[in-house]
């Protein structure tokens, strides 16, 4: 009977460890690098619709800016390129700005 009890112990274990990474996943919490390779040609601002960015961690160790396309693309950029630095600076300024205006 302890073999049993054993048993059916290690199968709900595995089960719930299974249903905790599907959670994870469905959150938007990616454990791996979103982009396999990145987009360093100028992509023009008004063709930009979303832009993304995720710091390196543990679940990747590049930092990834990943931009949404008007169209519905979603390209990963180069972060070094210049014209991604800038688009990242005004983005995180934007973000400054908004948080320190008052409601």
């Amino acid at each position: 009977m302890n073999g049993k009890l054993v048993a059916v112990l290690a199968v709900f274990l595995i089960s719930v460890a299974l249903s905790q990474g599907r959670t994870l996943a469905r959150m938007g919490t990616e454990l791996r690098c979103q982009c396999v390779a990145t987009h360093s040609k100028f992509i023009p601002p008004k063709s930009i619709q979303d832009v993304k960015l995720t710091q390196s961690g543990p679940h990747c160790k590049n930092v990834e800016v990943i931009a949404t396309l008007k169209d519905g693309r979603e390209v990963c950029l180069e972060p070094t390129a210049p014209w991604v630095q800038l688009i990242v600076k005004a983005i995180l300024a934007n973000a400054q700005l908004n948080s320190d205006s008052p409601l």
